[in-house]
């Protein structure tokens, strides 16, 4: 269901004599139902501070119901923009789909969570080392952040997986696979756990990654503009930037799209959260399952962190980011509440931690609405 917040209020900076920034809205009421004082003022806050010609494209679930907001910072303003079906790079937000394509293979039976993706792969792991889905999948299974032949020093640092392709990560397994007993059933995030976890179950399909991602989950929730494929959406694409806002290239996920590979909206990500809260979605219930403690505050399922907030309810979450990107997805099941932001901020701006404060900031506001 779409309901699109169509609101005309502006956030303006203009600048006093004492060469401080003031915040000043329109004269015109909010919306009934719509966003708040209180979260413009945070977007606001959240925003300001990021480079000419940067987006935030942001979607409100309340009771299950979505709403969009977006701002764009130009001219030294941040104003009102309707891009909710602008597209945008969403990061490791991708490995809860790739999560999701696997609780979608385990309820077919075709596998199960602890079974060993040696028995699946048309290669042996060196040393018939023991890696299982659930490991990939909650970032258990040891496996290093990358693998040891991806030299983050000898590639194209504005698109660095491009050049790691099938061959690659072939040798890598086979070779130089190095599973850490130290770290092994240990939360230590991977994103090639994910990427390996995208690939196994590639190969045990005989398809592509996209199109498995069409075939069970895009074209079940209707995510016409969310794809792995750049040129289906190369004219609603908004350009990344780096930490001074100069237009960057896209980045290429090649073997590893498992990992980080998913262009989407903040309409279609609405219709991928609003799933989450109807039962009949087995396989989404299945990733938001606790599979591990990591701590006192923070489970995890596949893919989905589940966090306790301040009230110590328990929201799942995943945040993203690439060269020109970063992205943050919160919900709320019991409350049929969530916020999802994208945004052409770097992952490697200093202040890209905004993006997921403002993730959490607006969720507490609109619990407590």
């Amino acid at each position: 269901m779409k309901n699109y917040l169509l609101i005309t209020i502006s956030i303006l900076f203009y600048s006093c004599g004492n060469g401080q920034t003031k915040v000043a809205f329109d004269n015109q009421d909010f919306v009934k139902g719509g966003i708040t004082r209180r979260q413009s003022q945070l977007i606001y806050e959240k925003a300001k501070v990021f480079p000419e010609n940067t987006q935030l494209s942001i979607a409100f679930i309340k009771n299950g119901i979505a709403e969009f907001y977006g701002v764009k910072r130009t001219n030294d303003s941040i104003k009102y923009i309707d891009n909710s079906q602008k597209v945008f790079e969403i990061g490791s937000i991708t490995k809860v789909f790739s999560s999701t394509l696997l609780a979608d293979f385990v309820l077919a039976k075709k596998i199960g969570l602890d079974d060993d993706i040696n028995d699946y792969l048309k290669l042996q792991l060196k040393d018939n080392q023991k890696i299982t889905f659930k490991e990939l999948a909650n970032h258990t299974s040891g496996l290093p952040r990358l693998p040891s032949n991806l030299n983050l020093m000898l590639v194209n640092k504005d698109n660095p997986y491009k050049k790691y392709k099938e061959p690659q990560l072939k040798e890598y397994l086979t070779q130089k696979l190095d599973i850490s007993k130290k770290n092994h059933n240990k939360y230590e995030y991977s994103n090639l756990g994910a990427g390996l976890l995208g690939y196994t179950l590639c190969q045990i399909a005989n398809t592509s990654y996209e199109e498995l991602l069409k075939t069970r989950i895009f074209v079940k929730y209707q995510m016409n503009n969310t794809t792995t494929n750049r040129n289906k959406i190369e004219q609603i694409l908004i350009k990344g930037q780096n930490p001074d806002g100069k237009i960057i290239p896209n980045w290429d996920l090649a073997i590893l799209s498992g990992a980080g590979a998913i262009l989407s909206t903040s309409e279609d990500l609405s219709k991928f959260a609003i799933a989450q809260l109807e039962s009949k979605n087995k396989d989404l219930e299945l990733t938001r399952t606790k599979t591990f403690k990591v701590n006192e505050n923070m489970d995890i399922g596949l893919g989905w962190h589940i966090i306790k907030n301040k009230s110590n309810q328990s929201w799942v979450w995943h945040n993203g980011g690439t060269g020109g990107y970063t992205s943050s997805m919160a919900i709320d099941t019991e409350k049929r509440n969530g916020i999802i932001i994208l945004s052409n901020v770097s992952a490697f701006s200093p202040k890209m931690g905004n993006i997921d404060q403002l993730c959490f900031e607006l969720m507490e506001a609109l619990e407590r609405k």
